[in-house]
């Protein structure tokens, strides 16, 4: 099983310019057309956040046409630049966000692996975290197949970067998040965004990444004070093989960070 992780599309639509220069629309089409000519091909695509750069009704309906080309299935969940209710507007009747509730996270069933999208926005602030009742949700659908290999995937990533000016608030309930994840090893990898950066760490007792983003990187600020500036890095995606062994013997491999045309 082939898993692409899409993350941080930033999409704006209507030719408006991310940064006055980058045009999100062209980056993302480059994005679908690289995956869709990826030999094998994903057998689904996981976009992590940021969907959109201003969460704007024009920027969900742009978004769904052009996910909808995608020659694979396509699951989102929220950043914070996302806008939860234009986000279920758009993309609520696709069949697997949770049609009531206030938060946008739910499982993905019938493939080998089981993955699970967490919803991590905290409304009007830029870091993000889970709430208990979040944490409570996560912990009754583990509890549901303690056996079944899991992936969670999230926008923020609930461990430091390193990069300062993105650590800082720390991600909220990231120790409890860490403890319940430790209790349950079925899951094989967490699957973040947010940084625009290509980190891999062990953490909580099992694997976690962050995915490059599909427009931009950010540079390594590890310098206290540093502060954000794009950087010429290319538009980056990231792939995840399951190998199919179910028990102590399966595992994921993180395979590329492919560059997108």
């Amino acid at each position: 099983m082939l898993i692409a992780q899409i993350s941080d599309m930033h999409l704006r639509a209507a030719g408006d310019l991310l940064h006055g220069r980058i045009d999100t629309v062209g980056a993302l089409a480059d994005c679908i057309a690289h995956v869709n000519s990826m030999l094998p091909r994903p057998d689904l695509v996981l976009a992590t956040g940021d969907l959109t750069d201003w969460g704007r009704p024009e920027d969900y309906r742009l978004l769904r046409r052009m996910l909808g080309e995608l020659a694979m299935p396509c699951y989102v969940i929220p950043g914070n630049h996302d806008e939860r209710a234009a986000l279920r507007a758009a993309l609520g009747d696709c069949g697997y966000l949770p049609s009531g509730g206030e938060f946008l996270h739910y499982t993905i069933d019938g493939w080998p692996l089981r993955m699970i999208g967490l919803d991590t926005v905290l409304p009007g602030k830029v870091g993000g975290g889970l709430c208990t009742a979040r944490r409570q949700w996560l912990a009754e659908r583990l509890a549901e197949q303690p056996q079944r290999p899991t992936v969670l995937f999230m926008h923020h990533p609930p461990f430091p970067s390193g990069i300062g000016f993105l650590d800082t608030p720390p991600f909220e309930g990231g120790e409890e998040l860490a403890a319940l994840i430790s209790r349950h090893p079925q899951v094989r990898q967490v699957m973040c965004g947010h940084i625009h950066r290509a980190i891999y760490v062990n953490w909580a007792g099992t694997c976690a990444a962050i995915a490059p983003s599909t427009v931009y990187q950010m540079n390594l600020a590890f310098e206290p004070g540093t502060g954000f500036v794009m950087t010429n890095d290319p538009p980056a995606i990231a792939l995840y093989l399951w190998n199919g062994e179910v028990g102590p013997t399966g595992y994921i491999s993180l395979i590329s960070n492919a560059s997108s045309p």
